[in-house]
């Protein structure tokens, strides 16, 4: 019953919220101003904002999951920051907006193109000017994936933003390890592509890089448990990272980046997996 109630909450809260947001939505889409659009963009987020809001408080006086956070203390939503997490379940999406609501800007998700046929928040996204990603793996849908980073980076630099971005690309599943021959225990193999763009180009403005690591071990990462309330125990651990200068740097070729970026998130993920093995044992 408390999982049938809480699919019922999120429609009915989704539905009230977009009718104010595609009335503005489509006045963004219609004026020709950059300046109109930005301004149209900024109520999107408020709307966005409320959202998230509603759905926090039924997580919160529901749902009451067992949550372990560890957050930093000098987060701001008045600051540009990019947040990198591992990914086992939609939960996590949930997750990180409860723990960082109001911590850091209203989130833009790096999303699978095909999720914007997904009825009401599929041009939800699209409104919002999440960057719609292919994840084929041939060169023009990389070439395309990196074109819509560019576009988010480009108009971020007018307002603070947080930049998720689930680095593995998609959701855990030992079937998914096992076809990548993923060299880690708990995670898959972490692309750099994207958050090498987004440093990059906003390395400037970012206040920090947000490490999350997720960890279901002691709990279930289904979702239906989830809105079920019977998820378990989950530990959700935020480091906050620097933007170190070499990451923005004109000083490097793209290559010599790209390896380095390569060689960053790699070790990253190393760390994360040795916690994960740690935590579960």
């Amino acid at each position: 019953m408390k999982g049938c109630a809480s699919l019922c909450y999120l429609a009915i809260n989704t539905l009230l919220c977009a009718l104010p947001f595609y009335f503005l939505a489509l006045i963004k889409l219609l004026v020709p101003s950059e300046r109109l659009q930005i301004r149209c963009l900024a109520g999107l987020n408020r709307i966005a904002g409320y959202w998230i809001d509603l759905n926090n408080l039924w997580i919160r006086h529901v749902l009451r999951p067992s949550i372990a956070l560890t957050r930093p203390n000098d987060l701001s939503p008045h600051q540009w920051w990019l947040v990198i997490s591992n990914h086992q379940s939609w939960t996590d999406i949930l997750l990180l907006q409860l723990a960082l609501r109001r911590q850091v800007p209203v989130p833009r998700f790096f999303i699978k193109r095909e999720l914007i046929w997904i009825p009401v928040i599929g041009l939800a996204w699209w409104a919002l000017e999440f960057p719609l990603m292919y994840r084929k793996g041939s060169v023009s849908a990389s070439r395309r994936d990196m074109a819509a980073t560019r576009r988010l980076c480009q108009r971020a630099r007018h307002t603070p933003v947080a930049i998720y971005n689930f680095v593995e690309g998609t959701r855990f599943t030992p079937a998914k390890k096992a076809a990548q021959h993923s060299p880690f225990t708990h995670l898959l193999k972490p692309k750099a592509g994207g958050i090498g763009v987004v440093l990059s180009m906003l390395g400037d403005r970012l206040s920090g890089i947000l490490d999350v690591t997720l960890d279901y071990s002691q709990g279930s990462s289904r979702f239906w448990d989830f809105l079920c309330g019977r998820s378990g125990l989950i530990k959700l651990t935020i480091h906050q990272l620097p933007v170190e200068p070499w990451m923005h740097s004109a000083g490097l070729t793209d290559v010599e980046r790209k390896q380095r970026f390569h060689t960053w998130v790699n070790t990253l993920w190393h760390d994360k997996d040795q916690r994960l093995s740690s935590s579960s044992s």
